[in-house]
């Protein structure tokens, strides 16, 4: 299984980026991914995560209203959209992914990604 995060970059406050995360080597039937994020000096923290054989969506609060996790199963990829980006979410992102059902604990997931950078500017 390979996961390729991409779509990171530098954004003003209040701009958007689009996260993607290509995934090869399963099928989306029984398969989860999830957006998890690590600041400079901070633990890693679960941002949204998704089922992708019935599209059911998490979201951590601190993004809620702001994200929007979404996947298309013919491109095996998932998208976040990022809005209303503020400097608290610049992080390293990663995508990974785990059989069964989304959750946003980082430990439940088997496969992970190279990290790609958001950095939001005041």
């Amino acid at each position: 299984v390979q996961l390729q995060a991409s779509g990171g970059g530098l954004v003003q406050s209040g701009g958007s980026l689009r996260l993607s995360c290509a995934v090869s080597g399963i099928t989306f039937d029984d398969y989860a991914i999830g957006w998890f994020r690590q600041a400079p000096g901070e633990e890693r923290e679960g941002a949204s995560c998704i089922t992708l054989s019935d599209g059911s969506t998490r979201y951590a609060d601190s993004v809620k209203g702001r994200f929007t996790i979404s996947s298309d199963n013919a491109k095996n990829t998932v998208y976040l959209q990022m809005n209303s980006l503020k400097p608290e979410d610049t992080a390293v992102y990663y995508c990974a992914g785990k059989f069964g059902a989304s959750w946003l604990e980082d430990y439940e997931y088997a496969h992970w990604g190279q990290g790609t950078q958001v950095t939001v500017s005041s």
